[in-house]
């Protein structure tokens, strides 16, 4: 479910952050500081409920929520929005339905600001350009870069995160590079092969890695 929320709202320009529990959400939202919060119900640990009742009565939070569940019943829904909810969604649902929430959601956010702040199309760094909209790396000279699905969400979860170490299975959860686990080694195999269609050397070492933990991607990164 995270994987594909991610492709649906990064594909329409939306920056996102993964989360797979409340611990973890805790300590991103510590670091990075968010316009939403898509948040599941049925999560390991504390429930969503339990998260949105902390976030709201304890923390103060005015962060908007919206809550995500299989569990569609109206006693659920109710619970969810007297516990300050914003909204809503019960599983299944569509790309349209969950953007148009987003938005909703943004627009009437207690953040005005959110509202206004255009999608994020492109991101850049030492003459790259990551073309969101069209899922296309192109190098300094313009050209083209051919990358598997696997090796372009591995390069957007690094180039979201820059300057910053990332575990190998948080990667692997944010890449969509479901090929094993993170004891394996195929998020290295993708690192490898995306590192070689970057050009990227050992004295610029775009992609570092961090032995024992993980990699990081070494360059500021603009934003557009």
């Amino acid at each position: 479910m995270r994987a594909a929320l991610l492709k649906v709202l990064r594909a329409n320009g939306f920056h996102c952050l993964a989360a797979a529990d409340g611990t973890e959400m805790a300590d991103m939202l510590a670091r990075s500081p968010v316009d939403l919060i898509l948040l599941d119900v049925m999560l390991p640990g504390a429930s969503g409920f339990d998260i949105c009742r902390d976030l709201r009565l304890r923390q103060g939070n005015p962060v908007p929520v919206i809550m995500i569940s299989a569990r569609g019943a109206e006693a659920d829904l109710v619970s969810g929005l007297e516990l300050g909810a914003d909204d809503y969604i019960a599983k299944p649902f569509g790309d349209s339905e969950l953007l148009a929430r987003v938005r909703a959601a943004l627009r009437r956010g207690r953040m005005p600001y959110a509202a206004w702040t255009p999608p994020v199309r492109q991101m850049r760094f030492l003459g790259w350009t990551v073309d969101l909209l069209q899922r296309q790396l192109f190098s300094p000279s313009g050209a083209r870069v051919e990358l598997t699905g696997a090796e372009y969400d591995l390069l957007i979860a690094l180039l979201e995160n820059p300057q910053r170490v990332i575990g190998r299975e948080p990667l692997l959860e944010m890449s969509r590079s479901r090929l094993g686990n993170a004891s394996d080694r195929s998020i290295d195999v993708h690192v490898c092969r995306l590192r070689r269609k970057l050009g990227d050397e050992e004295q610029r070492a775009l992609i570092r890695t961090v032995r024992g933990v993980g990699y990081i991607f070494t360059q500021p990164v603009d934003r557009m």
